[in-house]
């Protein structure tokens, strides 16, 4: 678990993110994406104080269904679940606190 510098490959299919138990955050992007290579910082920062949350880095694009069955338009898409359910989605974020807000949300403070 934690976070992944890596897109996920092959991309994981719907059924088996909904089954997903605890926190999951999907990150949909591409490498070439420079909003993506500019979140990077944000997006890694705001793992730190959460090792126990399952990062999942899928490349998005035309043919990925994944990315299509969440409705991601504009990358990156940060999309934050708890036991396969969507708590909160952030789209090109900027600041670490919106991310660590989200984070909160599925991963909440002991």
């Amino acid at each position: 678990m934690g976070f992944s510098d890596n897109f996920t490959d092959p991309e994981p299919q719907r059924a088996q993110i909904d089954v997903l138990a605890g926190p999951t955050v999907l990150e949909f992007g591409t490498g070439w994406c420079s909003f993506c290579r500019g979140a990077q910082a944000l997006i890694t920062a705001a793992f730190v104080g959460h090792p126990g949350v399952r990062h999942i880095k899928v490349e998005d694009g035309r043919g990925r269904r994944l990315g299509r069955s969440f409705g991601v338009k504009l990358w990156p898409t940060l999309v934050f679940l708890r036991n396969g359910q969507e708590l909160a989605r952030l789209v090109r974020p900027a600041r670490e606190t919106d991310i660590a807000r989200a984070m909160a949300l599925i991963d909440p403070p002991a």
